[in-house]
């Protein structure tokens, strides 16, 4: 199926069709990318536009369209030696392109380090997938319904627009700075570019959003830079 979309031949009318890839299905939702760091450079290409534009464009078979893929990317990559060496920086883990690095808002860092407690709890989860009453599993304390957390997401993605603040407009702006005076500095960072700063606002957003508030505060700021 690929990525974006590829041209078939219709069984029964024999005309030549165009079929969805991942992102154009993932259209208004979340396409999910295992394994990121096995796509060839020409795959991972493939996302420059729709990250950036949120559009695919085909041009195949004398077909050209552009498809929509409005869509949020999860991708999962492990480093390259495929076990993490802390001598190095990300950068020089990952070594994936500071183009296709930079489209990211978030990129988070999962070392397996040997702990008994998690290790614990992840043993016993996994058990508990194959016990005999695992469906029968009383909802830990402290848990929310899922029904409750699924209607509270879609309303406050609906209903909750946060504006920025003046206040967060100038804690915007100098930690934008800020992470333009850091970054550059050899190989092993990454220079803050224009995309960094409406990541730094639409985490901003989320937080608020989370919140149900409609206007975006220094905090909801200070904790995206952060």
């Amino acid at each position: 199926m690929g990525l974006t979309a590829s041209v078939v031949r219709d069984p029964e009318t024999k005309e030549m069709v165009l079929e969805s890839g991942a992102l154009v299905l993932s259209d208004n939702g979340i396409c999910c990318i295992d394994e990121f760091d096995k796509m060839s450079d020409t795959t991972r290409a493939i996302l420059h536009e729709a990250m950036e534009q949120q559009t695919v464009s085909v041009t195949k078979a004398g077909i050209i369209a552009t498809l929509n893929a409005r869509t949020s990317i999860l991708a999962s990559a492990n480093p390259v030696e495929s076990r993490y060496n802390a001598k190095m920086s990300v950068v020089e883990n990952i070594k994936l392109p500071p183009t296709l690095l930079s489209r990211f808002d978030l990129i988070y860092l999962i070392l397996d380090k040997p702990n008994a407690d998690s290790d614990r709890r992840l043993a016993r989860h996994l058990v508990s997938l194959y016990h005999a009453g695992a469906g029968q599993k009383a909802a830990e304390e402290g848990t929310v319904d899922q029904a409750f957390l699924r209607d509270y997401i879609a309303f406050a993605r609906g209903s909750i627009q946060p504006e920025i603040g003046q206040e967060a407009v100038e804690v915007l702006v100098g930690g934008y700075l800020e992470m333009r005076a850091l970054g550059g500095r050899g190989a092993k960072t990454i220079s803050a570019t224009p995309r960094q700063l409406e990541s730094l606002i639409r985490i901003s957003q989320a937080l608020a959003k989370m919140r149900l508030e409609t206007i975006v505060t220094p905090r909801d700021v200070q904790e995206a830079i952060r």
